[in-house]
This record gives structure tokens, sequence and C-alpha cells, in this order.
């Protein structure tokens, strides 16, 4: 019949890698065999890495607790430097991230913020910690600075990316009310991109806790300075302990993200949720009928 168009031939191989692709994949594989040899490796040496883990791990357990208030110590520091550097990373990130976006600033205000987001993402925290440990010395302020610029690094350039992907049609309603700046911000910018800076801060927090260990090595206060000088000490036992702890910090940190995602985002009150939880728990399966 006449407008009707005949059936597009659908090709035998429709992921089959063009010759572009496999020359690229073929050169990605022997630069890594050409590094692995620069750098090396041998299966000699992992056969024995493999002896010296056995032996690690044995003298690492079972774990030692004889120095709990060492290790509360620390922990209780760790926590404190990642609540701070994680607070006051989002009070930094958030201006700059509005400065940055340039679906709502001119270029000149726009691109000094980008770099100084940039400037911050540029080093690794270990690296920021120590040049902060040289500044202000040992302890857990030279931790909070240097976990603070990450978290603007971080936050800012994610925050940054979300508010320029945003709908400017609520921007220009919200404008054409004869709204100030802050109102457009408030309520048409805000709204759009809260989900997402709840996730990010959330996730920061999470990425803090973990850092804190970090910078402790470097003198910069918290649990990572207790590791380290059980590692120099042998004390592979309190070394375990110390392990275990800073993975249950980690775990009951995902699930207080959870909790304040499911409060901001969801709208539940924290007695609903557990309550929610707590009739999962106690409800019965339903019985399917074989029948």
């Amino acid at each position: 019949m006449a407008g009707i168009t005949p059936p597009v031939a659908v090709p035998g191989r429709p992921f089959a890698l063009s010759l572009r692709a496999k020359l690229g994949l073929l050169l990605v594989v022997a630069y890594a065999i050409f590094a692995a040899t620069q750098l090396g490796f041998s299966w000699d040496r992992f056969e024995a890495g493999l002896g010296h883990g056995a032996k690690f791990l044995a003298r690492m357990f079972p774990p030692s607790i004889e120095r709990g208030a060492m290790l509360w110590k620390g922990i209780a520091e760790s926590l404190e430097i990642a609540v701070l550097a994680t607070t006051l990373g989002i009070l930094l990130a958030l201006p700059l991230s509005l400065l940055g976006a340039r679906n709502l600033m001119p270029s000149w205000a726009s691109w000094p913020a980008r770099a100084i987001v940039s400037l911050c993402r540029a080093l690794h925290p270990v690296i920021v910690a120590i040049i902060f440990v040289k500044a202000v010395g040992f302890g857990a302020l030279a931790g909070v600075l240097a976990l603070t610029v990450a978290s603007i690094g971080f936050i800012g350039k994610l925050f940054t990316e979300s508010i320029e992907e945003i709908s400017l049609k609520q921007v220009e309603a919200v404008r054409a009310t004869g709204a100030s700046f802050p109102n457009v911000i408030i309520f048409s910018v805000m709204p759009q991109v809260f989900a997402r800076f709840v996730g990010f801060s959330t996730y920061q927090l999470d990425s803090n806790l973990r850092n804190s260990t970090m910078v402790g090595i470097v003198g910069a206060g918290g649990i990572g300075g207790t590791l380290f000088s059980a590692f120099q000490r042998f004390d592979y036992d309190f070394v375990c302990t110390i392990l275990i702890s800073i993975i249950a910090i980690i775990m009951v940190g995902e699930l207080l993200a959870g909790v304040v995602r499911s409060i901001l985002l969801d709208n539940v009150s924290l007695a609903a949720l557990f309550q929610r939880k707590h009739q999962s728990r106690t409800t019965p399966r339903p019985v399917e009928d074989d029948a």
C-alpha cells in the first residue's frame, strides 16, 4: 500500500565495536601492560604480599579494647572535625555556587567563583592538611580547615552544576512578580535544587568522616593520629579495633543520612519514621495460597 514505509533492516551485530574503538581499546590494554612493567609488578612480589598479609591479619585478631579511652577520644574528635568542616563548607560553598552559576550571574562574577571552587578541588585533603599543619600547628584546627576546603570544592562544583540545570521559566515567573533577587533565589532556584543539595551535603558529611581519618595521620587531629601511632607500635590488635570503629561510624552515618533525607525530602516526622520501621518489623508477611 502507498504511504507505508518498509521496515528498517536491523544489523546482525548492533553492538559491535568499530575499528577505531577496537584500536583505542587495544592501545589502552597495551599501555596498561607497559605501565605494569615500569612499576615493578611481579608475581613473586604478589605471592610474598599474600604471605605478609596473612601474618598481618593473624596479628590483628582478636581486637583489643584495653585502650578504650584513647579510642573514644579520637573518635569524638573525628566526629567533631567532620561536622564542623561540613557545616563550614556548606555555608561557604552555597554563595560561591550561586555566584558561579552562569545562567544566573554575569561572567565577571561567575568565573572568579568557579576559579575558587576549582582551586579547592585541585589538591588532595591530605596535602591541604599538611599545609595547614605547617600554618596553624598540629591538632584538630588543621583538620577542620583542610576538610572545609575539600567540602567547598566538592559541594561548590556539584551545586553549581545543579543550579545551571534548573528551568529558567520558574525564575522568570518569580521575577515577573517584582520579587527581589534574594526572593528569586529562595522561591524559584532553591526548590528546584533542594533535593540534590541535601544529597550532596549528606554525602560530604560521610566523606568528611572518612577523610578525618586520613588527615589525622599527618597530625591534623582525629582518630587517624591514634591509628598511625598504633601502627608505629606494631599494636595490630588495637589497629583492628580502630578499623572496626571507623567502619561502624560510617555505617551509622549512612543510616542517619537516610533519616535526614526522609525528614527533609519526604516530610516524614521522626516519630512517624520510627513507627513505620517498627510496624514493618512486627507486621507478619501474608501467606500465599498455593491453591
